[in-house]
């Protein structure tokens, strides 16, 4: 009997080992790994450089608190701050934690300008974390169920749907940010249209309002550029990073600029773990390997390739809705719930998982070649078609 506390449906398999895109179970049998863990591991498994830096820290230095100076966060907080062209970054363990230091810099934002009851504007299907707060900007009825009183101080509106906030600005004289997802992962790979997001920016600096970018799952390169943001031209006020930034190691960021920065000041927020020397040394082992092996540039190249690939071998298949994305962050949507193509897979060696019930996600690792992309297609098309009957 585990003494694990029942809070996963997990898969019956364990791996015990990884190399590159692969992973290996317990019995030896190899994986082609195309969820990543979840988004996490750009860099694969075992990437020689990022396991020395992180030993290299280990045996120096690994925790010493925010009470202190902390040499390996400076110089992350410039690197990032320099990549996005914000000016200030927060360190935290998670995405969630991430979203959590966005939602209250709004508020203190909200409350030094008059409001009494800062509002922030968050969207359908949207996916922030499972804290209170982020549950509460959550837009999923399944994962907020059973646990009500949710937070007060959020609006919902349609994803994609500039005229809705527009709406909503006429009717709540207490909205101060806006919170988006670029791409939103958990919601089903649902990708925000260029125009929206640069009317939304619009709105947002007419109103005053701050404009907030949770790219939790999208940043650090996964949709070929360092940040979802840039595809569309608009610089946030506030962004949540995590997943991809420590390539498996525990941190999360969220980065502010403009009307955002030097809201916080000493004892607004804090944290215990976030930005320690060992998960900082990790995030910036990621992003030298990710610039100097041209990581952003092959997760465009290979998004495009598998999704090609993905078009072509299911063109004309009844019960494929659509496949989008960006980079290597695709979906392909079905007309039926699929959880059962996740084992189907697992089956024929490949990782995969499905989101928002009809939705096979993909999140390869950054570090995919030619024949990783086409394997995984030409494993995941028949299966899909078995499926549907096709």
């Amino acid at each position: 009997m585990s003494h694990l506390m029942n809070t996963y449906a997990r898969l019956p398999i364990a791996f015990t080992r990884g190399e590159g895109v692969w992973l290996w179970d317990e019995a030896g049998r190899r994986y082609l790994d195309a969820l990543a863990g979840i988004a996490v591991n750009g860099l694969g498994h075992g990437h020689p450089r990022l396991v020395k830096a992180i030993a290299d820290q280990a045996a120096q230095l690994i925790h010493t608190s925010n009470i202190y100076r902390v040499l390996r966060q400076e110089q992350l907080a410039d690197r990032l701050c320099e990549l996005s062209g914000m000016a200030q970054a927060f360190f935290c363990s998670s995405g969630a934690e991430a979203n959590e230091a966005a939602i209250k810099l709004a508020r203190l934002y909200g409350h030094q300008r008059g409001v009494e009851i800062p509002t922030i504007v968050v969207m359908e299907k949207a996916w922030h974390g499972r804290t209170i707060a982020t549950l509460s900007a959550t837009g999923s009825r399944k994962a907020q169920a059973g646990f009500e009183p949710l937070v007060a101080g959020f609006v919902r509106v349609p994803y994609n749907d500039l005229d809705a906030v527009r709406a909503v600005a006429e009717h709540n004289r207490n909205i101060v940010a806006v919170l988006l997802e670029p791409i939103q992962g958990e919601g089903g790979i649902n990708v925000a249209d260029i125009a929206y997001q640069q009317g939304l920016h619009a709105l947002c600096r007419e109103r005053g309002w701050l404009y907030m970018v949770d790219e939790v799952q999208s940043g650090i390169g996964r949709t070929g550029s360092w940040f979802a943001f840039e595809h569309a031209g608009v610089k946030p006020d506030v962004m949540a990073l995590a997943k991809g930034l420590g390539s498996g190691v525990p941190i999360g960021a969220c980065l502010a600029d403009g009307a955002a920065a030097d809201v916080f000041k000493p004892g607004n927020h804090g944290t215990t773990f976030g930005g320690g020397p060992l998960v900082c040394a990790a995030a910036l082992a990621t992003l030298d390997i990710m610039a100097e092996e041209g990581l952003l540039a092959n997760a465009a190249r290979q998004g495009a390739r598998l999704q090609d690939a993905l078009e072509t071998g299911l063109k004309g298949v009844a019960g494929v809705v659509e496949i989008r994305g960006q980079g290597l962050m695709l979906g392909i949507e079905l007309d039926r719930p699929c959880a059962e193509i996740v084992k189907q897979a697992l089956e024929e060696g490949l990782l995969v998982n499905v989101t928002s019930d009809k939705v096979v996600r993909l999140l390869p690792p950054l570090i995919l070649e030619d024949g990783h992309t086409d394997q995984i297609a030409a494993i995941l098309v028949p299966i899909i078609k078995r499926f549907l009957g096709a």
